[in-house]
């Protein structure tokens, strides 16, 4: 059964999508840890309410992303996970937390490989697309090797259609729903070959 810790920084809804495919059987896993930089975030009551062992590890004054990144890895480490899942965790890990999971580490961002890396990326691909930019938008999910702000070997995508209708709140919710479907799509491929290799392009459409 494959150890899972899941990193975030709020509302936790791939998180959820998780813990579900893991109670449905649907992947051979447990979440044995949920690590948030944010002590309000809503995804550290989601853990809570299926007993998983929470922790918040915010940034003391002054501390620098060296020193809070040393203390995640011990609290990372002492969970001794099989993959690491960035589902929204707002922070960009350093050289000194990687090193210690090589190969272990994986993100999932909601922009298709190349676009809208950082933040607000749903609002970036609408506003795109209002200035005829783009078409589509989508989430994809990669190994994390370094330091770069949402690169590295790209594991699975799915594209998502944006429509004249959409508001940031339906294109979210679309992007959510891709988001959670892909995240699981991910952990079993993962458990049925344990290694990170590009194994899944889907270029499926959400509806």
């Amino acid at each position: 059964m494959m150890r899972l810790v899941v990193l975030i920084s709020g509302h936790g809804s791939n998180l959820q999508a998780i813990i579900d495919a893991c109670n449905q059987g649907l992947i051979k896993a447990q979440v044995v840890l949920v690590i948030s930089n944010q002590a309000d975030a809503y995804g550290l009551t989601r853990a809570r309410q299926h007993k998983i062992t929470c922790q918040v590890i915010d940034v003391a004054a002054g501390q620098n992303r060296h020193d809070y990144d040393c203390i995640l890895a011990h609290h990372v480490a002492a969970a001794n996970p099989d993959w690491i899942i960035l589902a929204g965790f707002m922070r960009i890990l350093s050289a000194e937390f990687i090193k210690r999971f090589p190969t272990k580490i994986v993100n999932l961002h909601p922009a298709l490989p190349g676009t809208f890396a950082g933040t607000k990326a749903i609002k970036r691909a609408l506003t795109a697309f209002a200035h005829q930019q783009i078409s589509e938008t989508g989430v994809m999910i990669h190994q994390v090797i370094d330091e770069s702000v949402d690169l590295g070997p790209v594991l699975a995508q799915k594209k998502v259609a944006i429509y004249p209708s959409d508001t940031l709140r339906s294109l979210t919710k679309r992007m959510h729903q891709a988001e959670h479907g892909l995240i699981v799509s991910v952990l079993q491929q993962l458990e049925a070959t344990p290694c990170l290799t590009p194994y899944c392009q889907s270029t499926t459409k959400a509806d």
